[in-house]
Formats: C-alpha cells, structure tokens, sequence
C-alpha cells in the first residue's frame, strides 16, 4: 500500500464545472433556483475534496454562501472550486461561481460564492487523516489563512448551538 501524502499544493485538487441553465432548472421569473445552485456548489467543492484527500468526502457545512446575482435561463454557469485549507480530517472549500457571456464579450459576471466544509472517510465510514494544504501564491496564502479564522467561527457556533439544545431540553417532548 503507497505511503500517505502528508501535503499537497491547492492546484492538485483544483476542480470546475461548467453548466448550461435550462428552464428546468429556474424559477418563474427564469432565475436559476438558489437551492439547485447550492447542488452545483456542493458537487464541484466535494471533487476537489476528493481529489485532495483521495477519499470519499462528506458534507459537514456550508457557509457564507452569497447570493451576488441572478443566473438566468441560458446561461453558462462556470463554478471553480479549491481546497482552502485541511486540518486532521476535514478541509474548508471554497467555490466561486460565473456566468460567462459566451456570445458577447466573452467576460464573466460572480454570481455566487460559498465556503464548504468536508469530511474524508474510508470505505467504512470511518474519519481519516487527510494531507495538508501548501499554499504557493499570495491569493492561497490569503485564503489558507483566512480558513483558519473560519474555523474558529464555526467552532464557536457548533459549541453555542450545543449549549443552546441542551439547555431548552427536547421541545418536542411537549
């Protein structure tokens, strides 16, 4: 069995995707529905999870998820993704999302980005250790360390919301 990667540059696990916008896809006023945004958002950052842990990777969190702009019917969604930073088993993604005028200028409009987090597991379901992040450029560097402030936000919120249950107790227990 190969010797695991202790660290690997963020363009190794870079991933994008690309998707027309039909009407299937839009609500009545031909915007594309922000909950089927969320979906392209979550499959392209759980690729290049994937593609950093070289592991099946769950879904923990999804947050900061701005809403800049409309992507209308027919248009081209461009979504790029990248492994922010990677703590022991989990590693925050971040996802960027356009529409790229393909019959005009040619030029890009944000429409969205998201903040991700996912988990690596083995076949059993079972967290495992996940490579470190190296970032290279200012951009990566500016955002592996942001990631970390992010965490600690997080962290903070999960342990309030614990408190939280715990102390109103089951409220369905009426």
């Amino acid at each position: 069995m190969a010797e695991a990667v202790s660290s690997k540059p963020v363009a190794d696990s870079q991933a994008e995707r690309s998707e027309i916008i039909f009407p299937n896809d839009a609500n009545a006023l031909g915007n594309l529905f922000g909950g089927r945004l969320m979906q392209f958002i979550d499959l392209v950052g759980a690729i290049a999870a994937c593609r950093h842990a070289k592991a099946i990777t769950v879904t923990a969190s999804m947050d900061h998820l701005d809403f800049v702009a409309p992507v209308h019917v027919g248009e081209l969604l461009i979504l790029r993704a990248s492994v922010n930073r990677a703590f022991k088993t989990s590693m925050e993604v971040g996802v960027k999302a356009m529409v790229e005028d393909m019959i005009g200028t040619g030029g890009t409009r944000h429409v969205a980005s998201a903040y991700l987090t996912y988990v690596a597991m083995d076949m059993m379901g079972k967290k495992i250790d996940v490579p470190q992040v190296v970032p290279e450029t200012d951009h990566q560097k500016r955002r592996f360390d942001d990631a970390a402030k992010r965490r600690e936000m997080r962290t903070g919120e999960v342990l309030r919301k614990k408190e939280l249950r715990a102390a109103m107790g089951n409220i369905w227990n009426v």
